[in-house]
């Protein structure tokens, strides 16, 4: 496949993660501040006391991986309240007329930023970006202290995905994230600015509606939108003045022998060029790239530009073992998803964080379906796994920083702000209620063009929520097919989780869903097969020997026994979601193996423990719903 050279140039190659962090807004002024940070955990969240802003750190880092990571040069899982960072930065002497404007890819979890001994930002969220501007501080060509303090109180409430909330790794929670996790930069910033773009890509009107909000009107100014071809013909241009709205909008229209639409495996991409003038001056200018692509609901249908595509999805979870959250390598997020397609699949639920934003490039470069997801598995604080991650109104606020961040990626095919929440119908609302139907409605006033779940798996508590799904692990096909067979009727299996059997509710009732209304359905986590074969084998002796079958791993449901026994528990699995004509896709857990969670495709280390060519002649075979002829 031949990709398109949308990807700006990295301003230094001897430092971790040089790549830009941002492919869809960029400047030309720009340094990456990754690399060596001095460091300091603090244990009791205590330093601010003690006179960590003003005295040494007494260690150092390798941002931006965090200080549990090995690739941080730290390597400590124990439990951090909290963790400072110091490193002198130098504003480039030739960003004259600039606003030297810091910035934070993601920060675990509540953040305080000080220049200079000045407090110059905070931010609460860990998956989120957020910035600093240093003017007033810093002037070209100086130099700026900057400190850093993020809290990752234990104890406390907050959106944490999959990260432990207990010491040790088990089942599937997994080592924590703290501090700084993604790419730390500074950029050049114009006085008056294009704060950010947003571009809708209407199918039918061959169109985009670019909007690009700005820091303050420009009397006199004009904003111009230039939209090119792969190879950098311009195919369309579009101007308006920018003295009275503060966020100007335009229509850029697409002549038809120019039309080039995005589709699986198929990334047809333009780029995009946004201008901000007075007069012959150029205020502020943005590179970007966007694609003509559509994302449809006829019915039960979920429809990608115009016609039924049955979405073969992977579970992805994003964790490396060397770095955890944060990839190793730009090529270990490409490397993902070439792993995802090798096997069959054709996009991903990227489940339980926000993904770095260069991994949603790469699949804007490939033509890979996602799925964008917010990290608060557990949500209810029902269970040990949820016990600290009780809904708040943090939680609205953080998702829309994460939609609107991405929103303009042609790859996220739909939304998912809540995942398995436990609640249980009955004749009062409560706070999760209000969260679920807050993160809804906040969702599709952000982005009205794609479609939005309420709440993955469980508990959907909003009856105009766009998609139904559920979450199954049954390991036996023909189970499975009796489980899944009420679809046709209407009477989706809804599963419930185990918790709320422990309080007297039969499992696979619908008591704690509003009725399913006849959305687009798809079950969007099944399988997750445990299988590794040293442990089975290892496992098979014992058993043999004493009659038991203890293992160190986890996986979901009995364990097979063989590599063949995998495939045919995999096929029938599959099989029954693929046969039916109501189903628009399906999503497999998982694409890796995580820590002791033995369920991958791949290993943890992305060896092959499949023939993945076999794997995805399973898949490949036509989907009856992409059969349909109504």
């Amino acid at each position: 496949m031949t990709l398109p050279a949308f990807d700006p140039p990295v301003t230094a190659t001897d430092i971790p993660r040089p790549e830009h962090p941002r492919p869809q807004f960029v400047r030309k002024n720009w340094v990456n501040l990754n690399g060596t940070w001095d460091f300091e955990i603090d244990r009791s969240d205590s330093g601010l006391d003690r006179g960590l802003l003003e005295r040494p750190l007494n260690a150092s880092i390798t941002v931006p991986f965090a200080p549990e990571a090995e690739l941080s040069g730290i390597g400590d899982t124990d439990f951090m309240d909290a963790v400072w960072y110091r490193r002198t930065i130098t504003v480039p002497a030739d960003w004259a007329g600039l606003r030297p404007v810091l910035h934070f890819g993601a920060v675990d979890y509540d953040a305080t930023v000080w220049a200079n001994g000045t407090e110059v930002a905070r931010h609460r969220g860990g998956f989120t970006p957020f910035d600093a501007d240093l003017s007033g501080i810093a002037a070209p060509g100086d130099d700026v202290e900057i400190t850093v303090r993020a809290r990752d109180l234990h104890g406390e409430v907050q959106a944490r995905g999959k990260q432990a909330t207990w010491y040790a790794n088990t089942h599937c929670q997994y080592t924590r994230t703290t501090g700084i996790w993604q790419t730390v930069w500074l950029e050049g910033v114009p006085r008056t600015a294009v704060n950010r773009i947003q571009v809708t890509p209407n199918l039918a009107g061959r169109s985009f509606s670019v909007t690009a909000p700005l820091s303050a009107n420009l009397p006199g100014g004009t904003l111009t939108a230039t939209l090119t071809d792969m190879n950098g013909r311009t195919v369309a241009e579009a101007s308006v003045g920018t003295a009275y709205d503060l966020a100007p909008s335009l229509v850029l229209t697409v002549p038809a022998e120019d039309v080039r639409i995005w589709d699986v495996g198929d990334p047809q991409l333009y780029g995009l060029e946004i201008s901000l003038r007075t007069g012959d001056t150029e205020v502020d200018r943005i590179s970007s790239y966007t694609a003509l692509r559509s994302v449809g609901i006829d019915g039960n249908s979920f429809r990608l530009n115009g016609r039924r595509v049955f979405q073969r999805l992977v579970l992805d979870q994003g964790y490396w073992p060397e770095s955890l959250m944060t990839a190793p390598s730009d090529q270990a997020l490409i490397d993902d998803i070439e792993l995802s397609l090798a096997a069959g699949f054709n996009g991903a639920r990227l489940h339980q964080k926000v993904f770095e934003e260069r991994f949603l490039f790469h699949a804007d470069m490939r033509g890979y379906l996602v799925w964008g997801e917010f990290g608060d598995w557990g949500v209810s604080g029902q269970g040990p796994m949820g016990a600290n991650q009780k809904p708040d109104a943090s939680f609205v606020s953080q998702w829309l920083e994460a939609v609107q961040r991405d929103i303009n990626h042609p790859s996220i095919v739909g939304w998912c702000p809540l995942n398995e929440t436990h609640q249980v119908l009955h004749d009062r609302i409560t706070v999760l209620d209000d969260v679920t139907r807050a993160m809804f409605l906040a969702t599709k006033l952000a982005d009205p063009s794609r479609p939005v779940i309420d709440a993955s798996g469980y508990s959907h508590r909003v009856l105009e929520t766009d998609v139904y799904d559920s979450h199954s692990y049954e390991q036996d096909p023909e189970a499975f097919r009796t489980e899944q067979q009420g679809l046709a009727e209407g009477r989706p299996f809804l599963n419930r989780p185990a918790t709320l059997g422990e309080i007297g509710l039969p499992h696979g009732q619908t008591e704690y869903s509003v009725p399913y209304a006849g959305q687009p359905f798809f079950v969007s986590e099944y399988g997750g097969i445990w299988w590794n074969e040293q442990e089975a084998a290892e496992a098979e002796q014992e058993r043999k020997a004493v009659g038991s079958d203890q293992a160190d791993s986890w996986g979901y449901g009995d364990r097979v026994r063989s590599e063949e026994e995998f495939y045919a528990r995999f096929e029938g699995l599959t099989n029954v979601l693929l046969d039916d004509p109501n189903m628009f896709g399906y999503c497999y857990t998982q694409l890796t193996d995580v820590f002791q969670e033995k369920n991958g495709v791949y290993d943890f280390k992305r060896g092959q423990k499949f023939d993945v060519e076999r794997l995805r002649k399973i898949q490949q075979r036509p989907a009856a719903y992409e059969e349909r002829t109504d």
